[in-house]
């Protein structure tokens, strides 16, 4: 037992210099990226000259949704299509400003005014303060039992498919990945408050974070059921309860959407939809979001850039359903499972863990939400907020290693490809 937790705090600890070493690498790269040519010149628009190596640091950030994440920090919500983006990095954004302000003007002094500086630099401090990684290791451990398995999977976390999934970049990816994460592992031992917290938290930042709520779901009732076949009306209850909490963030966002738009003399065209919610009109209207609508000639590049996420999740979670999922399904239910508990099946790989069931659910209900419903390449950015992508990617590489050799490659490469799209402002986003 001693050697096993040494071992797991040795994984932590490397896991930690790892994550801070590829940060630093990563913001290198960008800055270094950042001397090409740019493809749109709005940062050079926006800000002045940079005075300090802070500034020239944070500037290379000001790219794609992080534009409007900062317009929203600094003024609200001005223009319609603004309501497609939720609070949640806004808000940290300013509010990690005017905490360095407040420390600021105690040494000074002096009032400090809002600059878009100074909320990307707010929103990069608070992304470096999110501990994916170690959360991930964690949440492995717990499921498959395996320190290796643990540290492998999250060794992959490190190579993400995205720079907006990176700690080093103020959108939404870093703070819904660490939360999303973090209320996985609450639920993973029952300490539902604090996971609703987390994914309440959670979908503040997405609109997907709602989806968390099955989580709470599985746990409290599903799982029960499977276990006993018996789900009190007490859990019944406070799932429910706690499933509204964690819908409170994006309801709130539209009904303060439906007070600015709807209560005037001329309300929106959107008012009179059932229910009247501006998040997919203008998803609709400015991004054209909606089944089957990105499926055309035109974006078949960005398929085949988000073929191997989507390839490794559609795979792995059917695998999974099918080999783990499915054969507990049929001996839960079956007639003559009513009588006594019979003892577990030992599970014959950690990545077909019982109690990964969610994960695989999760990761396959955001896989055909993207792949019919969305801008496919999203996926490139959602991928790194659902562990079972890592989990998948450490199942390839210890039971299939050609093909987990092929992934790590593509990581690496794209990865590095992706950094410097997003520095010179090139797709995908």
């Amino acid at each position: 037992m001693h050697v096993a937790f040494g071992r797991e705090e040795t994984h932590i600890h490397t896991l930690r210099e790892l994550a801070l070493l590829l940060s630093l690498l990563s913001l290198l790269l960008v800055n270094l990226a950042s001397l090409l040519p740019l493809f749109d010149s709005s940062p050079e628009i926006l800000l002045p000259t940079p005075s300090s190596w802070i500034l020239i640091a944070t500037r290379p950030l000001l790219r794609w949704d992080v534009f409007h994440f900062a317009h929203i920090a600094s003024r609200g919500y001005v223009y319609e299509y603004e309501w497609a983006f939720l609070p949640g990095s806004p808000l940290i954004m300013r509010t990690i400003f005017n905490l360095i302000c407040f420390i600021k003007s105690l040494v000074t002094g002096r009032e400090e005014q809002l600059t878009w500086e100074g909320l990307l630099l707010g929103g990069l401090l608070a992304a470096l303060l999110c501990g994916s990684t170690t959360t991930l290791y964690q949440l492995t451990l717990h499921h498959t039992k395996s320190p290796n398995a643990a540290f492998l999977a999250s060794l992959l976390s490190l190579l993400p498919s995205s720079p907006a999934t990176l700690r080093l970049a103020p959108s939404t990816e870093p703070f819904f990945t660490y939360l999303s994460y973090r209320g996985m592992l609450y639920c993973a031992h029952a300490q539902w408050l604090l996971a609703t917290c987390c994914f309440a938290l959670a979908s503040a930042f997405r609109s997907n974070g709602v989806i968390l709520a099955g989580f709470i779901i599985w746990g409290m009732l599903i799982e029960p059921f499977l276990t006993s076949r018996k789900v009190t009306v007490r859990n019944l209850l406070y799932s429910v309860l706690l499933t509204a909490v964690i819908f409170l963030p994006f309801v709130w966002s539209q009904y303060t959407a439906y007070l600015a738009f709807c209560t005037a003399a001329t309300p929106a065209p959107w008012c009179s939809n059932i229910p009247p919610l501006i998040y997919g009109y203008v998803q609709a209207k400015y991004w054209n979001v909606g089944f089957l609508r990105y499926w055309t000639l035109q974006q078949l590049p960005n398929f085949v850039i988000a073929a191997p996420p989507l390839a490794l999740l559609l795979a792995s979670s059917t695998h999974y359903l099918r080999h783990a999922l499915l054969p507990r399904l049929r001996t839960s239910l079956s007639p003559s499972s009513k009588s006594a508990t019979k003892p577990e099946t030992p599970f014959l790989s950690p990545f077909l863990s019982p109690s990964i069931a969610p994960h695989a659910i999760h990761a396959l209900a955001i896989t055909l939400m993207l792949l019919f419903s969305a801008h496919t390449q999203i996926v490139l950015r959602l991928a790194a907020s659902t562990p079972f992508t890592y989990w998948a990617a450490a199942w390839l590489l210890v039971e299939h290693p050609r093909w987990g050799k092929y992934w790590v490659g593509w990581s690496v490469v794209w990865g590095a490809t992706s950094i410097v799209l997003w520095a010179t402002f090139l797709p995908p986003a």
